[in-house]
């Protein structure tokens, strides 16, 4: 039997889910939680194979819930099943430790291979968010191709400096800055600090 968590805030749609699972011969709730945070002390208490999670919870999100769950050692898988298709929520969770990302318009019997799937040690993805990862990959560029100057000015930038502190910082001027910034900006393929603090976080150079 697969033993599966639900980490839900919604208690319509947690105990459709549960009455859903409760046809699969092969799969059993061994828990249900109504946040983030119930969701991480079940995951350690219960033990469960497969933790389907949302993202949108009270009091800890289902992302740092991943995390948490991820960080503690527990083998569980986490399958998250949102409505959100976004590319940054899809690489986020994934990079939290997400083992798949499935959408709630999907069919149910899709929903059960996926948790099937993430037991047996695969990555049950919906069509549409394997297309964004596909493409977020493609776009990715490694951290190797900056040079030390801009790492240290794309660091600065993920704490909100703004370029006259920049320059402060590493004692150089602002027009250098301002040279700097324009260039990791091409070399990233972002277009504002914004989605560049993004980067190096997901990067973890912030």
């Amino acid at each position: 039997m697969i033993g599966v968590l639900l980490a839900e805030d919604h208690a319509i749609v947690r105990r459709g889910l549960e009455q859903l699972l409760a046809t699969a011969d092969d799969v059993t709730v061994v828990g249900s939680a109504a946040d983030g945070e119930e969701a991480v002390v079940l995951a350690l208490r219960r033990d469960p194979d497969v933790v389907v999670m949302d993202i949108e919870m009270p009091r800890v999100d289902g992302i740092e819930a991943t995390r948490r769950i991820v960080a503690s050692g527990s083998e569980a898988r986490v399958v998250v099943l949102t409505s959100f298709s976004d590319r940054e929520r899809i690489l986020d969770a994934l990079d939290a430790g997400a083992i798949g990302y499935l959408l709630k318009d999907a069919e149910p019997e899709e929903l059960l291979q996926g948790i099937r799937a993430a037991a047996a040690g695969e990555s049950p993805l919906h069509p549409r968010v394997a297309r964004a990862v596909l493409q977020a990959r493609s776009e990715r560029r490694p951290a190797s191709e900056l040079s030390d100057r801009q790492r240290a000015v794309l660091v600065l930038i993920a704490e909100g400096k703004q370029n006259k502190q920049i320059a402060r910082a590493l004692g150089i001027s602002e027009k250098t800055v301002k040279g700097h910034v324009t260039a990791i900006f091409q070399l990233l393929g972002v277009t504002d600090r914004t989605q560049a603090a993004l980067w190096a976080q997901r990067h973890r150079l912030a």
